[in-house]
């Protein structure tokens, strides 16, 4: 599999999202975006730029969009 890995306001103009709702939906803060797959820290620091895996996150939010329609019954 393809892996880009963009920084945070890179990923976010890629995927058609807000950086926000990129760092809302880590799993540190409840969501579904797991560290080590689908974002990575760049540093050891507590301040450390994070890079996204835009392929596999882009892939993540298709499969829960299509999750959505159906229970939703479009």
């Amino acid at each position: 599999m393809k892996q880009t890995l963009l920084a945070t306001p890179k990923a976010a103009e890629y995927l058609g999202c807000s950086a926000q709702f990129l760092k809302k939906k880590r799993d540190s803060r409840g969501g579904y975006l797991e560290e080590g797959k689908h974002y990575h820290y760049r540093g050891d620091s507590v301040n450390a730029a994070i890079v996204w895996d835009v392929e596999l996150i882009g892939k993540e939010l298709h499969k829960r969009g299509m999750r959505a329609r159906k229970l939703a019954g479009v």
